[in-house]
């Protein structure tokens, strides 16, 4: 059972990656409290989770109220989320 709490007491950073863009540095230093950063992506889009910067699974953005939430669709495949960088 000592292993179990051990494993337990791993933390894992979960990250959800919602689109990307490609900006020109002098364009990203001019911005500031309210710009808005286009993405590569559209509503209804699947989106990337990453624990620890390592693609594992797929999802829907998900809102409920005020709640944003993420639902999982499906395993990912390392192989595709290189393909799109």
């Amino acid at each position: 059972m000592f292993f179990v709490s051990q494993i337990g007491a791993v933390k894992v950073e979960i990250s959800v990656l919602l689109g990307r863009c490609i900006l020109p540095m002098e364009q990203l230093l001019r911005m500031g409290r309210g710009a808005v950063i286009p993405l590569d992506s559209m509503e209804g889009d699947d989106v990337w989770i990453l624990a620890n910067n390592h693609p594992i699974a797929r999802g829907e953005i998900t809102i409920n109220g005020d709640k944003v939430s993420v639902t999982i669709t499906e395993s990912a495949s390392v192989h595709d989320f290189r393909a799109m960088a």
